[in-house]
Order: structure tokens, then C-alpha cells, then sequence
């Protein structure tokens, strides 16, 4: 079983069965050993039930602590490695529309809640189909899983960064302080430094390829908080279609350029 990349070894079947079977087995031993050297004054009936009794008793706690608990242990890890990969873009490993969506509600709270600011942003590569339809789909496939780790490099931890799907990427900032100018000024030097850092070369096959970014950026607000998350990042998206009609490799907010691509 792999969880997180970890692999769990599990005894098979009939490892387990020759485990049972030694532990009962080792701990009648020891009853009848016992009862052998010290022979109780009682009858037939009550040395064969203090005999049961004292097997139970040996044997239960070992067959729980080397049999039960690492099937149960395995079981959990098994859920939660479900519930990991079902939050996870099989490509990037980053996070999924599922994942998106509730760590995007949890933000708004957390606006709500501390009256601070986040952001949406919506990222689509520029030029990626050419390069895709030129080079194939292993070229394709390259430049998202390098754009998701500088992606991940480019944030912070308490941030969330997801695909969308297709070359579609979002940004999820959380936490930007409570005055909106010094917060709309974060949001606008993240969004030129992800500019600039996706529209850096990338290697392929020996081969230098290279895409930019258009984003739409969504000013996340103690009125944002109320809205969708469904509604918040279609006007993200929308931002983002304005930016790619303004030339393209530039940033824009829900209704407001932000800044251009970088020379």
C-alpha cells in the first residue's frame, strides 16, 4: 500500500494466520506449562475454565497489538489516502476543483470572520496550445506539471494553488491584511511576479519552450464573502478573457487592468 508516497508493508494472509495461530498456540504453552508446575486443587471443569480464561488473557492483547491494530491503522490510511487523491489534479497534484472550492469557502469565512482581504486568481497559459499541438502532449503535459511547482513556489503556505482544468490554473490568497490598499498592492506584485516567472523558458527534449500567463483577479472583500464561490471565480475567469483581449501576458482585476506583462 502506498499513502503519500510512503509505502506500508502488510503481512499477507496467511502470515497473519500463522501469527494467530503462533500466539495461541505459544500462550497455551504457557497455560499448561504454568498448570503443569503449579497443579491447581480444583476440578476438571474449573482448570479448564481458568485454563480458557488465562489463554484469552495471554493471547488477546498480542494478537491486538501485531494483527488488529495494523490492519486498522491500514484502514485509515487507506480512507485517507482516497480522500487525499480524490482532493489531488492526477497531473500536477495540485488541487482540484473539490479541493478549490472548500478551501475558497473557508477563505471567505476567514474574511468574514477577521474582516481581512484575500484574492482569486485565475490563471490561462498563453500560447500553450501551439506548443501542445506542435511538440505533442508529453511537451503538453511538461509545461503544466513545471508551471504548477512555480506556481507553488511562487505562494505561501497558508495559500492554495489548484488546476482548473486544461491549462487553467487558480490562486487562492488568503489573509492580506486588514487595509485593502496595502492589500490590492500584494495582489498586484504576486500577479506580476507569477507574469514573469511562467513566461521564464522551460526545457523539454532539448528543446526551449515557452509560454505566459494571462490572469483575472477577483478582490476577495467582506462583500465577496457572502457571494458563490461558483459566481466569484466566473468573475475571476471573466477578468481574465479582458486581460487575454488586452494583449495577453497581463493581469487584470474584475473590472480594472493591474499590470502589464513584463518586458
Amino acid at each position: 500500500m502506498i499513502r503519500h508516497g510512503k509505502t506500508i508493508d502488510l503481512p499477507s494472509k496467511a502470515q497473519v494466520t500463522v501469527r494467530i495461530v503462533g500466539i495461541v498456540s505459544g500462550a497455551e504453552f504457557l497455560v499448561m506449562a504454568f498448570l503443569h508446575t503449579f497443579p491447581p486443587v480444583i476440578s476438571a471443569f474449573q482448570e479448564a475454565t481458568l485454563n480458557a480464561f488465562s489463554l484469552v488473557v495471554l493471547s488477546t492483547p498480542i494478537i491486538y497489538f501485531w494483527v488488529v491494530k495494523p490492519f486498522v491503522k491500514a484502514h485509515n490510511d487507506t480512507l485517507h489516502q482516497i480522500e487525499y487523491m480524490a482532493c489531488l489534479d492526477p497531473l500536477t497534484q495540485l488541487a482540484n476543483r473539490r479541493l478549490i472550492y472548500q478551501h475558497l469557502e473557508k477563505t471567505l469565512a476567514g474574511c468574514l470572520r477577521h474582516n481581512v482581504f484575500g484574492a482569486l486568481l485565475v490563471l490561462d497559459l498563453d500560447g500553450f496550445k501551439p506548443v501542445n499541438d506542435r511538440f505533442g502532449h508529453e511537451a503538453g503535459d511538461a509545461i503544466l506539471v513545471e508551471i504548477a511547482t512555480r506556481l507553488k513556489s511562487m505562494t505561501r503556505t497558508e495559500d492554495i494553488v489548484g488546476r482548473l482544468g486544461g491549462d487553467e490554473f487558480i490562486v487562492i490568497l488568503s489573509d492580506l491584511g486588514q487595509e485593502s490598499s496595502a492589500a490590492l498592492k500584494k495582489v498586484e506584485l504576486i500577479a506580476k511576479r507569477l507574469i514573469s516567472t511562467i513566461s521564464a523558458p522551460l526545457s523539454f527534449d532539448r528543446k526551449e519552450l515557452k509560454v505566459s500567463t494571462s490572469i483575472g483577479i477577483r478582490f476577495l472583500d467582506t462583500a465577496a464573502a457572502t457571494s458563490q464561490t461558483e459566481h466569484l471565480i466566473n468573475e475571476a475567469d471573466s477578468a481574465m478573457y479582458l486581460a487575454k483581449k488586452a494583449g495577453k501576458g497581463c493581469a487584470m482585476f474584475h473590472g480594472e487592468e493591474v499590470t502589464e506583462a513584463a518586458a
